[in-house]
């Protein structure tokens, strides 16, 4: 008989590999031996994907499964949602903010939420994500931040195609953010709401911004900003940096529209900076900027 290498294997290390599967299949090895029985239990990330699941069964195995859990600690738990039928939803809102609960008061860590739903979704952000490092928001179809919240020990916030309420909600979840340093802004769709995002962040280090939207704009005060990439701002109304003198490179690309708003101005401080300007823009350019800085042109 073949020997059981991986059952041999510390009980740190089967953890770290079974972190890195669904938690769907984390289950499974629950029946391979005894010692693998409860093992599922303290793993320290939950991963749990609708698509995996019968849509009548998925909110019953989320719930049974976090019920059952036993780790002190989440380091991450990523909850991913995507209905194709409005007849027979995956889960309802209230299942989803039960799940949220559970979570902190593991001391979640790294929360992931991605919700490609068919219906709007409300998700207020309330100060138990005090304990969050990183937070991953994904499709999200309306979030309303009534008031800043408390996030002290964020660092990582990701934003990918999220619809906020209004303006007034973005700059509460930004102001509630104190020690953020890595905000990464993706948006493809055009908002229900025209936002103009102002992005005041007293500790943000790297801002990347991805936004093919034809209305809004951004306003950036960052003082300690060192790695600036913009992308797919063509169409926007406006994209302003008004403070940011320790910039060390910026990537902009699709500048088109924009350049008149002296956004190539006030990046004179960047040590590197590259560019996609057609030859047009390459002789607007040289008028607006004085040479502080190695260009890099592509």
């Amino acid at each position: 008989m073949r020997e059981d290498l991986i059952s041999e294997l510390p009980e740190d290390l089967l953890l770290l590999i079974l972190s890195y599967l669904p938690t769907k299949k984390v289950i499974t090895t629950s029946v391979l031996s005894k010692r693998w029985q409860s093992l599922w239990k303290i793993v320290p990330k939950l991963k749990f994907n609708s698509n995996y699941h019968f849509t009548h069964q998925f909110s019953e195995n989320v719930g049974r499964s976090l019920f059952l859990h036993k780790a002190p600690v989440l380091e991450s738990f990523h909850l991913k949602v995507c209905d194709i039928n409005d007849d027979r939803p995956a889960c309802d809102d209230i299942d989803i903010g039960i799940w949220i609960g559970i979570a902190f008061e593991r001391h979640v860590r790294e929360l992931v939420l991605d919700l490609c739903l068919q219906k709007s979704v409300r998700f207020p952000i309330s100060s138990m994500f005090s304990t969050l490092e990183t937070l991953i928001l994904k499709y999200l179809a309306l979030v309303d931040v009534p008031s800043p919240v408390c996030m002290k020990s964020l660092r990582t916030l990701h934003l990918d195609c999220v619809n906020f309420k209004h303006n007034e909600s973005f700059s509460n979840l930004i102001s509630g953010c104190p020690n953020l340093e890595d905000l990464f802004m993706y948006q493809y769709y055009p908002l229900d709401v025209v936002m103009n995002f102002i992005i005041v962040a007293p500790s943000l280090k790297r801002l990347v911004i991805i936004d093919y939207r034809e209305a809004g704009g951004y306003v950036i005060n960052a003082p300690t900003l060192k790695y600036l990439k913009i992308k797919g701002l063509s169409h926007c109304g406006f994209c302003l940096i008004e403070n940011a003198p320790v910039l060390v490179e910026a990537k902009i690309r699709n500048l088109f529209y924009i350049y008149k708003e002296k956004i190539l101005g006030s990046l004179k401080s960047a040590k590197r900076l590259s560019l996609d300007l057609s030859p047009l823009e390459v002789t607007l350019l040289i008028t607006i900027v004085l040479f502080g800085f190695t260009m890099f042109m592509f």
